[in-house]
């Protein structure tokens, strides 16, 4: 298959699935098994796409953005304690990763373990639905350190491909007693900070093998997963915003149980 279509095509699946609570990740990894790329060419691709989904978040929420930036000069209150609280919930998820990346690198290529935490994940996103009693609606600043320290955590699960990042930390600040918009919009701030150093590591690993063109995935094929990745999920955290406040999360639990499902029957095939 050409080189740029597969870019494009993997763009599509990062942008579609980077904030929606199925593992972007996950999907990428099964896209490569499934369609028969050879997933380590793949792998600094899948990673540093991910930037073009995040670019995506800081121009949905620029003016949260520009608010906390010009607050944060004026030792404003109210920013610098935005700014704790994603900070707080990005540590663990920084010193973890470092600790186990070897780990992590080697669970990226099993895509029969996506396959059972799509399914694992869509059971618990389930269960937090039916349990959680989420308080009143907060804004992130507004959030105890406690809390954000909680979520951190949580999202260390992600680290496991097929948990999803976003839907870690959702549930997670859902089960906590965060109110469903205010977890779904920190998921979306924390991503910032964690998607950003995620790259930065990959790119520092990857650096002699892309300088060096070796292989034939290389800045080409990422300028165009990273052009499509941001404009896919610009318009996916807009759609997800709304859908979430009518209709809940239970739809993408399910989706994530026969997509694990459906994994497990094609890869026992291939």
């Amino acid at each position: 298959m050409d080189l740029t279509f597969t870019a494009i095509l993997l763009g599509i699946v990062e942008g579609l699935t980077e904030f929606l609570p199925v593992s972007s990740t996950g999907h990428l990894i099964l896209a490569t098994e499934l369609f028969g790329y050879d997933a380590g060419q793949w792998a600094t691709f899948n990673i540093v796409i991910q930037l073009g989904a995040i670019l995506a978040v800081i121009v949905q929420f620029w003016r949260t953005f520009w608010a906390v930036g010009w607050g944060m000069l004026r030792l404003e209150p109210m920013s610098i304690r935005f700014v704790r609280n994603v900070l707080i919930a990005f540590l663990p998820s920084a010193i973890i990763g470092l600790a186990l990346k070897d780990l992590i690198d080697q669970l990226l290529g099993q895509p029969s373990v996506v396959a059972w935490a799509l399914i694992a994940g869509g059971i618990a996103i389930l269960a937090i639905e039916k349990v959680a009693k989420p308080g009143p609606l907060t804004g992130v600043a507004e959030l105890p350190a406690k809390q954000c320290l909680g979520v951190g955590l949580v999202q260390c699960l992600s680290m496991v491909p097929g948990v999803s990042r976003s839907g870690a930390t959702i549930m997670g600040a859902l089960a906590m007693g965060i109110e469903r918009r205010t977890a779904a919009e920190f998921s979306f701030f924390l991503a910032v900070p964690t998607m950003m150093g995620a790259t930065t590591l990959e790119l520092w690993g990857a650096r002699e093998k892309l300088a060096a063109g070796v292989g034939p995935v290389g800045w080409n094929e990422i300028a165009v997963g990273f052009v499509v990745s941001f404009v896919v999920a610009l318009v996916v955290i807009k759609a997800f915003m709304a859908f979430v406040s009518r209709s809940g999360f239970a739809p993408f639990a399910w989706y994530r149980i026969a997509a694990g499902a459906l994994a497990l029957f094609l890869l026992s095939r291939v």
